[in-house]
Parts: structure tokens; sequence; C-alpha cells
């Protein structure tokens, strides 16, 4: 299967002034910061914020837990979770992991229950900034297909057409397991609306777990937050970066594996991915990047748990909440 075809020219240079050195925390929103290894950039696109409240989100966490951490939790006593798209670029191509929340505004819910809030929308902005325009990316490769990872694979309003791919040329890449469910009729919680999933069926491609769906970069599907929710390991310079997606929300799980998230569809199935991406992350070389640990997105999984990786900000967050 051919997922990675020839590219596109690119319509613009990819540079941007550096801002002030800020050091990376948890309880902050995410800026937008890079990780070059070798002749690959991965650059977390941020499309803004979300703020989730600890004992919504989060209902298998003792109490006593965020008790002994306010380091963790904003001023409001939420926990900071950016959403956006992963970047990677590699010999003039690119490809972008996940694409956001897109334009949505206000209280998130789960299930008819508040969770916490959001301000998102920036993702075209913030890759504009980056000096790219959504005609440079030649794929976009989704790790599932939940509202906060698909927001901008269409933008309803365009003067081009309502619901038009915002990424003009690129391929959209969803997991064969991950659009099985759909494809049947059946209703999966915390996907998109039925529109922008009759777009996705009609634009995606396919593929299983072990494609290398671009150069470098191997799916590893970790189903049980959603029912193919999909990894992706990135080769660079002899070094791995493996893209978490939503099997971790915070670092805490990473050395608390059953303590779940409140999305969670298979809480087994989530348990057994999280077992198989802790032992690859544990792999000499490996670097992990995780969509919603505030602004610690790129780390490495040491004895002491989550340790930022040097990433330097070339902008600073672009929403707060």
């Amino acid at each position: 299967m051919d997922l990675h075809p020839a590219p596109h020219p690119a319509a613009h240079p990819a540079h941007v002034a550096h801002p002030a050195a800020q050091p990376s925390a948890l309880n902050r929103q995410s800026a937008v910061r890079s990780l070059v290894l070798g002749d690959v950039r991965m650059t977390y696109v941020v499309d803004g914020a979300m703020a989730m409240l600890p004992s919504g989100f989060f209902p298998g966490f003792p109490q006593e837990y965020w008790d002994a951490h306010p380091e963790l939790l904003d001023e409001r006593g939420r926990l900071p979770m950016s959403a956006g798209g992963l970047l990677v670029e590699r010999d003039g191509r690119r490809l972008l992991i996940d694409a956001g929340l897109g334009p949505v505004r206000g209280p998130v819910h789960v299930s008819g229950d508040l969770v916490g809030h959001s301000d998102c929308g920036a993702l075209p902005a913030t890759l504009a900034a980056l000096g790219h325009a959504p005609e440079d990316i030649e794929a976009v490769a989704f790790t599932h297909l939940h509202v906060d990872h698909t927001g901008w694979a269409f933008t309803p309003g365009r003067t081009r057409g309502e619901g038009e791919k915002t990424f003009p040329r690129a391929r959209y890449l969803v997991a064969a397991p991950e659009w099985a469910p759909h494809d049947r009729g059946t209703t999966v919680p915390g996907a998109p609306e039925a529109d922008v999933l009759t777009r996705i069926g009609a634009e995606h491609t396919p593929f299983d777990d072990g494609d290398e769906i671009f150069p470098g970069v191997r799916a590893l599907v970790t189903p049980g937050h959603s029912p193919g929710h999909t990894s992706y390991v990135i080769d660079a310079a002899g070094e791995r970066v493996i893209v978490l997606g939503d099997v971790f929300h915070t670092p805490a799980q990473l050395t608390h594996p059953d303590w779940p998230s409140r999305p969670d569809i298979d809480r087994a199935g989530v348990r057994a991915a999280r077992r198989r991406l802790t032992a690859e992350l544990e792999q000499p070389g490996t670097i992990g990047f995780a969509f919603h640990f505030g602004d610690q997105a790129f780390g490495r999984l040491t004895r002491t748990g989550w340790v930022p990786a040097p990433a330097p900000a070339l902008l600073p967050a672009p929403r707060t909440v």
C-alpha cells in the first residue's frame, strides 16, 4: 500500500523567530515547541487551550493525588490540556498528525457532564506563523476520530465552499480498525458530527498496524481509548519519537496505568495499550510526544516519571482558557 507518494512543492519556507525562552510546566498551556533530530523537525502546531476538571475528566484518580500535587493544576484548579497537531518535516515533505479541536470555545461535556472548558481554533494561524500554508501539508494522519483531534479536517464556511478540506492536497490517513465501526454505522462516543464523519469516510486512506504511513513514520495501533486508536513511531537520527495520542492524558498515567480517563471506551484495552507504549518508551533513544501534557509535550519516561525533553518554544501558547 503506497501511503506516501511524491510531495507537492512547498509554498512557504518553514522559519520563525524564537521568542524569549521560557521553562516548560505541566500547569501551563503548551507553547509552540519544536524538536529537531537529525534531518527531522517535529513541531507542536497548537490549536488552542483546554482545561479539565480533575474530578470530572479523571474519575478514577484518588483525590489525595491532586491534593499532593497542586503544582500540576492551574490557578483555577484545572489541568491544562492543549490541543493541536504535530507537524513532521523531513526532506521538504510535511506530515501533520491530528488536526486539533477547531474553532470551539466554551464548556466541554462528556456524556452530558461538564468536564472542562476550551478555547481553540488557532491551528491555521499557528501554521502560518511557522511559514506554512495548508497546501504544504502532504498527509494528515489521525491518532483517532475524536472531536479534539479532527477539528480542522474540514473548514466550514470558507469562501471556496462549505465543508472543504482544510488541507486540500493532503491524504487523510485513518487506521482501518478506527474507521470500521463508523463504516458499520455504529455510534462511537466522542466522534465528530455525522457530516464530518461522512466526509472523512469519503476522503480517507486506511492503513493497518505496522504500516509505514510516511517516510520514517510507522503506525502502532493501540486500541482502547477508541476502537482503533493509533500511536505513531517516528525514526530520526538513530532515535525515535512516539506520538502517544490519547493513550495517556497526563503523566500520572505512565506510573498509574489503571487510572482511567473519562472518554476511554475500553479500559482494559487502554491498560494493554499503556503497557505496550510504556515498554516502547523505556527503550534507549526514545522520546514521547503527548498532545495533552500541558507545556511538556515532548519528554522521556525515566524511573522518576516524565522528564521534559529540550524542545525550544518558537511561539507562545496561542490561546488560554
